[in-house]
C-alpha cells in the first residue's frame, strides 16, 4: 500500500504499477530509502530542501520597504522643522503619509498572503522512497540523502546523483545550452534542470541553500531585481530625480526667503516645506503598489497565479501571443481514436489485434511518460489488451530532436513517432494514408519495424517497414474560438508553435478560429535563424518545431519590436517561455513549466487569458491616468520654485494648502479613478503619455498662480490673501484636469468629481483655519475670478498645442525630416 498525500497522476500510477514490487531498481536490488527516524534526524539538523532565498518579499521586507524610504526620511525632517518653528497646523500632510504607509503595507501583505496560499497549492512535488514505500510530498519537505524518482516533466529540485535508470535532462535554465544530456547511474544532476525523458532513482546530495540553483538565485538576487516593467521603471526614475532635486531647491528657497527677502525663520521654513511637499509624488508609488496588489488578488480569485506582479503590465502590452496546440487550443488530455494498419505493411499476419498486442508490449517497456504515451497506455488498459511474450533488449526514449522512440526486442526492432522523421526520404510512400486523417485535425503516429539495429544513432539507418498508425485526437477547448476572436479584435497576432505535423496543427487552428491558420510551415525546413526571422512574418502556424526553434521564434519576434507572450504546458516550451516578455503556463502541464512561468493558469483554462489582459489594461491605463494628476502638482511646484528664485519672491503657498489641494484634486480622485474598469489597448510610452496629460495643467497652474502673485505684489495685497486665492486657483485647474482625463464620463466619474468638490468646499468652509484658508479682500477675490477664467482658456489652448506637438513628432515622416536637418547642421560632421 503506497503512502501518498494526494492522488497520483497517470504517469505516476504507471510508474508505481510497474515498479512497486519491493521498489526494485534496474539491477533488481530493493531501494528502501531513508527511515522515518533518519528523516527526523536530518530535519533536526536543518538538512531539508527548504530555502530562504525567495524572489518574493518577506513580511519584514514589506514593512521595511514601505516604512524606511527616502521620502519618509524627508517627511520626518520636514516634520521636525515645522515642530521647531511651531507651525503645527502645517503638519496636515502627516495623516496622509501615515495612511499611505499603512495602506501600502496592508495591501502588500494581503497580496502576499493570497499568493502564498496559491503557491502552496501549486508547489512542486516529488515522489520519494522512505521506509521502502513511495510517497508524494512537497519538494521543500525532502531531506539530504533522500531517494527520489524522477521522470519526464519533473524539475530537479536539489543536486543529486543517479542511482539507477537513465534520463535525458535539459540544463538550459542553468547553462543556456539547450542540448538534451543523457544521465545514467553515477552521473550528477543539477537542481534547476528538468527531465525531458526517461525515469530514474536519484539520491539527493545537496539540498536547500546548498544546492546549485539556490546559489545561482542568491547571486541573481545580490545583483538586484533585474529588468523592471516600463511603468515601474519610469516611476522609479521619476522618484529618483525628484529625490535628487528637492534638496538643493529646498536650500535655495530657504536661503532666499530668510536672507534675501528678510522673512522670519518660521516663514522661511514654512514656505520651503510647502515647495518641497509639492515636488514629492508621495501617493504615486503607493497607488502603483496598491493597484498591482488588488489586481493580483482579483486574478487569484479567477485561478490565475502570478509569480511576478509586474507581469500584469507586460501582459497588457502584448501584441503577439505564441501558443502551443496541446493544452492551449485543445484540451490537455489526448486519446487514441483508432489503430490503422498501413497499406505498406509487409507482414501478412499483422492485423489490428496483432498491432494492438505489439503496442501493449511497446508501451509496457518504453520509459516515456509524455502525454502521447499516456494516451496509448490508457487505450491499452481500457480495451484490456494483453501483453505478448516479446523479450526486451534495449530501449531508446523519445527526444525532441529525433521525434521518435525505439524498442529492441529479440523478435525485432520497432519505432514509434512522427512519420516524417521515421520514414525520412520515403515519407511520400505513406503520405496519402496519413493526410486523410491530418486534414481532419487528427494527430498520426507511425509504428514501424526497423530492418537493422539503430539504437543510439541520431537517425534511423534504413530498412524501415511501416506497420500501422495510431490516430490521436485532442478536443478543441469550448471557449477557444471566442478567446482567439477577442485577441484578433484587440490587434494581438497569434502564432501557433507545435511539435506536431504542421498540416494537423493548421487544421486544429482553423477549427479554433485563429486568423491566418491556413498559412503554415514545417519548421524542420527552417535551417537557420535567418529562415526563422523571415518565416515569422509569413506564417501563423509552425509545425515540427524543436524546443530550440521555439526559443528562436520568440527572439525573432522580439527583434521586430513585438511584445511577446508564450503559453505552454510542457518541458519543450520552457526555453521559449524563459525568453518571452511574459510566460504563461497551464497548471495541468509539467511542474517545470509551471515553476518557470511568470503566470500560471491554475485551472488550465486558456479562456482566462482575456480576463488577465483586461486586468493588466485596467491597471496600466488607470495608473497612467492617475499618475498625470500627481505629476501636475510636481510640475507646478518645481516651476513655481524656479519662478520664486528668479523673481526673488517667497514661495506663496503653505504646506497645509498644498495638502488640501493634493487630497481633493490628486490623491482621492487618483485612487478612485484607478478602480474603474478600463479595457482600452495600451499605446505609446508610459512617461510620454503621462507628461502630455500633465504638462498643460502644470503650466497653467504656474502661469496663473505666478501672475496672481505678481499682481498681488503690485496691489500690495497681504501674503495670506494671495496664498488663499492661489489655493482656490489651483483647485479650479485641478478639477479641469480631472474633467479632462475622465472623458468619456459615466456615473462613477460624475460621482468621483462631485465627492471631491464637496470635500474641498467642506474643508474650506468648516476647516479653514486648519488648512490656512483665510477670508480674502474683494480685489483679491476679483483677481482670483479673472485668473480662473483665464486659466480655463489657457489650459484649453495649451492642451491643444501639446496634442498638436505630440501628433507632429509622432509622425514618422516628420521625425525623419528633423533627423535630416540635425545631421545637415551638425558642425561636428
Amino acid at each position: 500500500m503506497h503512502n501518498i498525500c494526494r492522488p497520483y497522476t497517470q504517469e505516476e500510477v504507471f510508474y508505481l504499477d510497474t515498479n512497486s514490487e519491493n521498489n526494485l531498481d534496474t539491477r533488481g536490488v530493493p531501494i528502501i530509502g531513508l527511515t522515518s527516524e533518519e528523516v527526523r534526524e536530518r530535519i533536526d539538523k536543518g538538512l531539508t530542501n527548504h530555502t530562504d532565498i525567495s524572489t518574493q518579499k518577506t513580511v519584514g521586507q514589506i514593512v521595511k520597504s514601505n516604512l524606511l524610504t527616502y521620502f519618509n526620511l524627508i517627511f520626518l525632517i520636514l516634520t521636525v522643522l515645522l515642530c521647531i518653528v511651531g507651525s503645527f497646523r502645517n503638519l496636515t500632510f502627516l495623516p496622509v503619509i501615515i495612511g499611505n504607509t499603512v495602506i501600502g503595507i496592508f495591501q502588500e501583505l494581503r497580496a502576499k498572503k493570497t499568493l502564498d496560499k496559491m503557491s502552496m497549492l501549486n508547489a512542486p512535488h516529488s515522489i520519494v522512497v522512505r521506509d521502502g514505500e513511495q510517497q508524494k510530498i512537497q519538494s521543500e519537505e525532502l531531506v539530504k540523502d533522500d531517494i527520489i524518482i524522477l521522470s519526464a516533466g519533473n524539475q530537479i529540485c536539489a543536486d543529486a546523483t543517479v542511482l539507477s535508470g537513465s534520463i535525458s535532462v535539459n540544463e538550459a535554465l542553468l547553462t543556456g545550452e539547450s542540448d538534451e544530456i543523457k544521465k545514467k547511474s553515477g552521473d550528477r544532476l543539477m537542481s534547476g534542470s528538468f527531465v525531458v525523458s526517461g525515469q530514474c532513482y536519484a539520491k539527493l546530495d545537496k539540498v536547500g541553500n546548498e544546492s546549485y540553483i539556490s546559489q545561482l538565485t542568491a547571486q541573481a538576487k545580490a545583483m538586484g531585481d533585474g529588468e523592471q516593467s516600463e511603468m515601474i521603471r519610469y516611476i522609479n526614475k521619476l522618484v529618483k530625480w525628484v529625490g535628487i532635486i528637492i534638496i538643493p531647491v529646498g536650500i535655495i528657497l530657504f536661503c532666499q526667503a530668510y536672507i534675501m527677502n528678510g522673512e522670519t525663520f518660521k516663514k522661511s521654513v514654512v514656505s520651503m516645506v510647502a515647495a518641497v511637499l509639492g515636488m514629492i509624488p508621495e501617493g504615486l508609488y503607493l497607488l502603483t503598489t496598491v493597484a498591482l496588489a488588488l489586481s493580483t488578488i482579483r486574478l487569484a480569485k479567477k485561478q490565475v497565479l502570478l509569480h511576478d506582479m509586474k507581469s500584469i503590465e507586460t501582459l497588457a502590452r502584448v501584441d503577439v501571443l505564441c501558443v502551443d496546440k496541446t493544452g492551449t487550443i485543445t484540451e490537455p488530455g489526448m486519446q487514441v481514436t483508432e489503430l490503422v494498419i498501413s497499406g505498406r505493411c509487409g507482414d501478412a499476419e499483422m492485423d489490428k489485434r496483432a498491432f494492438a498486442h505489439l503496442l501493449a508490449d511497446y508501451s509496457a517497456v518504453i520509459e516515456d511518460n509524455n502525454a502521447t504515451m499516456e494516451a496509448i497506455r490508457a487505450y491499452v488498459a481500457k480495451n484490456e489488451i494483453e501483453k505478448g511474450s516479446r523479450t526486451l533488449l534495449k530501449t531508446q526514449p523519445f527526444t525532441s530532436a529525433n521525434k521518435y522512440s525505439k524498442v529492441s526486442f529479440v523478435e525485432g526492432d520497432y519505432m514509434l513517432g512522427a512519420p516524417e522523421f521515421i520514414m525520412k526520404d520515403r515519407y511520400e510512400e505513406i503520405s496519402e494514408e496519413i493526410e486523410e486523417y491530418q486534414s481532419k485535425g487528427y494527430r498520426v503516429l507511425l509504428m514501424a519495424e526497423s530492418g537493422e539495429d539503430s539504437i543510439g544513432s541520431v537517425r534511423p539507418l534504413g530498412g524501415i517497414s511501416p506497420i500501422g498508425y495510431i490516430v490521436l485526437s485532442n478536443p478543441i477547448r469550448e471557449n477557444a474560438e471566442s478567446t482567439f476572436t477577442y485577441f484578433k479584435e484587440q490587434g494581438v497576432a497569434i502564432k501557433v508553435i507545435s511539435g506536431d505535423n504542421p498540416a494537423t496543427v493548421s487544421e486544429v487552428a482553423k477549427r479554433a478560429g485563429i486568423d491566418g491558420a491556413e498559412n503554415y510551415v514545417d519548421a524542420s525546413t527552417l535551417a537557420s535563424e535567418k529562415d526563422i526571422t523571415e518565416a515569422v512574418d509569413k506564417y501563423t502556424v509552425f509545425g515540427r518545431v524543436t524546443p530550440k526553434q521555439k526559443q528562436l521564434i520568440v527572439r525573432a519576434l522580439q527583434k521586430q519590436k513585438h511584445t511577446v507572450a508564450m503559453t505552454g504546458d510542457g518541458v519543450n516550451d520552457i526555453l521559449a517561455m524563459k525568453d518571452a516578455d511574459c510566460s504563461i503556463a497551464m497548471a495541468s502541464g509539467s511542474e517545470a513549466a509551471a515553476q518557470a512561468a511568470q503566470t500560471v493558469l491554475l485551472d488550465s483554462d486558456f479562456g482566462r487569458m482575456p480576463y488577465v489582459v483586461f486586468e493588466g489594461r485596467q491597471v496600466v491605463n488607470n495608473i497612467q491616468r492617475s499618475a498625470s494628476l500627481f505629476l501636475v502638482k510636481n510640475i507646478f511646484s518645481l516651476l513655481m520654485a524656479i519662478f520664486s528664485a528668479i523673481f526673488a519672491i517667497t514661495y506663496p503657498l503653505e504646506p497645509s494648502q498644498i495638502s488640501l489641494i493634493s487630497m481633493f484634486t490628486i490623491g482621492l480622485p487618483g485612487f478612485l479613478l484607478a478602480l474603474e474598469p478600463n479595457r482600452n489597448r495600451i499605446e505609446g510610452n508610459f512617461m510620454v503619455n503621462v507628461m502630455l496629460k500633465a504638462l498643460p495643467a502644470g503650466l497653467t497652474d504656474v502661469l496663473s498662480v505666478g501672475a496672481l502673485v505678481i499682481c498681488g505684489q503690485v496691489f500690495n495685497l497681504p501674503s495670506e490673501d494671495i496664498a488663499t486665492a492661489g489655493t482656490m486657483l489651483l483647485a479650479v485647474v485641478g478639477f479641469m484636469i480631472i474633467i479632462k482625463i475622465s472623458h468619456p464620463f459615466n456615473k462613477m466619474k460624475y460621482g468621483v468629481l462631485l465627492i471631491n468638490i464637496i470635500g474641498l468646499l467642506f474643508c474650506g468652509l468648516f476647516l479653514g483655519r486648519l488648512f490656512a484658508i483665510e477670508s480674502i479682500s474683494n480685489i483679491c477675490f476679483l483677481l482670483m475670478v479673472v485668473f480662473a477664467f483665464a486659466a480655463e482658456s489657457m489650459f484649453r489652448y495649451l492642451t491643444l498645442f501639446v496634442e498638436k506637438l505630440s501628433s507632429f513628432f509622432g509622425d514618422e515622416k516628420n521625425r525623419r525630416k528633423i533627423r535630416r536637418k540635425i545631421r545637415k547642421y551638425n558642425i561636428f560632421k
